[in-house]
């Protein structure tokens, strides 16, 4: 690898030695195989293997002129076309309904699930050279569902999803560490792990429920193993009906 101080330049080819995957390691359907890999990734050391690029994407939406001339205004990231966005979240649980996260319903990726539903989500493992991605459609989670969640987070984290308005700017730390200390007056300021803090409305969990699941492991020579399980985003079957989805090998 070599860069100027004011440019950046990778030249350097890894190369991935594994076994690769042969056609006899696949599972019927595809959450199962994300479970072993997952446990794999956890075996393997592998920090945060939790954490995941979370994209969605912004349908044309073009401002008003009076939102526009507003720096605050979220409305200022749309565009005249789809405009895709990327964050790194974190999985908080997956199983046969689908992948489960938690964030502020309010923000960009907020903003952009409730107008369009279709996202991915992407891990990527390097200690193992493997990768899984997952398309699909994001529903939110009952409160009820969202609350139970909520409870197990750090007094602090409770806190913060209360005082943090997510994706808008900010004219300082100053000015967030104000809204910390309203929200704390407004949740009778609560010092205990065990208080109680309600989940705000503005906040909550999302299921993603896939229908395309791709499994990849690198391998030398850039001549990777991919294999995709896809599905009818339509379909009614549960994630578990193996006659629902098809399994392909893509070239690398």
């Amino acid at each position: 690898m070599s860069a100027s101080s004011d440019s950046t330049r990778v030249t350097t080819h890894h190369q991935y030695e594994t076994n690769g995957m042969p056609e006899s390691a696949l599972l019927p359907t595809p959450m199962p195989l994300f479970h072993q890999w997952f446990r794999d990734a956890i075996d393997a050391g592998v920090p945060e293997p939790e954490a995941m690029t979370l994209s969605t994407t912004a349908l044309p939406d073009a401002p008003s002129p009076a939102q526009a001339s507003s720096t605050t205004d979220k409305t200022h990231w749309r565009v005249h076309a789809p405009r895709p966005s990327a964050r790194t979240v974190l999985l908080k649980g997956a199983d046969e309904c689908g992948f489960y996260f938690y964030s502020n319903y309010a923000s960009r990726k907020g903003d952009e699930l409730a107008a369009n539903p279709w996202c991915s989500l992407s891990f990527y493992w390097p200690q193992l050279h493997r990768a899984v991605r997952v398309l699909g459609r994001a529903e939110r989670m009952s409160r009820s569902a969202s609350q139970a969640y909520f409870d197990t987070r750090p007094l602090g984290s409770r806190i913060g999803a209360w005082a943090s308005p997510q994706s808008q700017v900010l004219s300082s730390r100053e000015a967030l560490d104000a809204c910390v200390a309203a929200s704390e007056r407004q949740l009778g300021m609560p010092t205990s792990e065990d208080a109680h803090v309600p989940v705000p409305e503005h906040w909550g969990g999302y299921m993603v429920v896939p229908d395309e699941v791709e499994f990849w492991v690198g391998r030398t020579n850039r001549l990777h193993d991919r294999y995709r399980y896809s599905r009818d985003p339509n379909t009614t079957l549960p994630l578990s009906d193996a006659s629902s989805w098809t399994i392909e090998r893509l070239a690398p």
